[in-house]
């Protein structure tokens, strides 16, 4: 029989596979985090927090903004690439990054920005500063935008710089204030680590599996989707050959719908012993990974959601940067706030309750001490309501 998996189980499961069963918090270990999850994305933009620090902050709150670099830049425990997005990876994993280097690294090189710039500066000379003087960033070069317009137009240097970190010639040395500095491999990269290599097998085999076990459950699609460095023919391939490494389980949708799904081998563990998610409210980063995955997001919970960063402000249906607000097992609303650094505010400016969720007293004293958390996490002093505070007007709450 097919293990049927109904769809409160699956919300537990997911969400504790993906660190959000515990309060956080406790003792404090970021690379076990890391580890966990696979990957952290990285991005630039700074709401409140950006959204790496965000997600660690997430699962433990005793976590600060200072404390990830050094993992990267002094104790090379990490390493940053690309996964569906720029991310920070377990140094462990870079022997199964090999085929992603040789992907996106070919890819990238047949781009005709790339071909372009090699006309205005050469990997090579590249190269040959960094070997002669260290780490360097993008501002360490100069050359010439070739089209002066455009929102992603990138000058020759970097679009060369960029293709040669995709191929894995260059890595990242460290970043300050989170500006990148390229590096050459050996410098980066343990040499014990770089010296292991895997077959392309055994790097999509693993890929497939370590996917699978922090899916917990899957589509193919999903399971494709997890680190973006398969193909959806490969994914397929991988599970027509190895079908004792899953489980063929059917999992319920937030609709009531059933649909097929392949499961990693401790899955009947999994769910006798998951445990109920905390009722601590939770202000979710829109990357975080629970949450990356819109189509999962919308099957597993009801819940539709896009970010609106590139949508122009008077076509956003909610705002320009939304986070979602978690509660057990549920998504019960989303909130649109913002840091003001210069004034030392989280400012609060819109909120939505989603639909059936009833908003009373005590959810929202949880999401006042939620704000409360995040302002001392970034080092502001006050939240703010700036207008739909969804029980009354509240006054500025001073934190300190």
């Amino acid at each position: 029989m097919v293990l049927k998996i109904k769809n409160r189980d699956a919300r537990r499961i997911w969400l504790d596979a993906q660190g959000l069963s515990k309060p956080p918090t406790g003792d404090l270990d970021i690379m076990g985090i890391i580890k966990s999850l696979g990957f952290v994305q990285l991005d630039t933009i700074r709401n409140i927090s950006r959204a790496h620090h965000h997600i660690l902050w997430s699962r433990n709150q005793n976590y600060r903004e200072d404390m990830l670099n050094p993992h990267l830049a002094n104790h090379r425990t990490v390493f940053e690439h690309f996964t569906h997005d720029a991310s920070i990876i377990p140094m462990e994993f870079y022997p199964m990054w090999a085929r992603q280097f040789q992907r996106l690294g070919k890819r990238t090189a047949n781009y005709a920005r790339y071909k372009a710039a090699l006309k205005n500066i050469s990997p090579h000379d590249i190269k040959d500063r960094i070997r002669e003087e260290g780490p360097l960033s993008t501002h360490d070069f100069k050359t010439e935008l070739i089209k002066k317009k455009g929102m992603w137009n990138r000058p020759p240097h970097k679009i060369i710089l960029d293709q040669m970190w995709y191929a894995g010639e260059l890595a990242t040395s460290h970043r300050d204030k989170f500006i990148k500095y390229y590096d050459l491999p050996k410098h980066v990269i343990p040499q014990h680590i770089m010296n292991k290599t895997l077959s392309d097998v055994q790097q999509i085999d693993w890929l497939c599996t370590q996917a699978l076990s922090r899916l917990a459950f899957g589509t193919l699609g999903e399971i494709q989707r997890f680190w973006g460095a398969i193909t959806a023919v490969e994914v397929r391939a991988w599970a027509n050959k190895n079908p004792a490494k899953f489980h063929a389980v059917e999992v319920e949708r937030a609709n009531g719908d059933w649909g097929k799904a392949m499961a990693c081998p401790n899955i009947v563990e999994r769910l006798h012993t998951c445990p109920a998610p905390t009722k601590r409210l939770r202000i979710l980063n829109p990357f975080d990974p629970a949450m990356r995955d819109r189509k999962r997001l919308s099957e597993l919970f009801g819940f539709e959601y896009r970010i609106e960063i590139f949508v122009p402000a008077a076509q956003r249906q909610y705002g320009y940067y939304v986070y979602p607000v978690l509660e057990g097992d549920k998504i019960i609303a989303r909130i649109d706030a913002k840091a003001d650094r210069a004034s030392g505010q989280i400012i609060a400016r819109a909120f939505w309750s989603e639909n059936g969720m009833k908003w009373t007293n005590a959810r929202q004293n949880k999401l006042d001490a939620e704000l409360s958390r995040m302002a001392s996490f970034i080092g502001m002093e006050t939240v703010v309501w700036q207008s739909n505070d969804p029980i009354n007007s509240r006054p500025t709450r001073i934190l300190k």
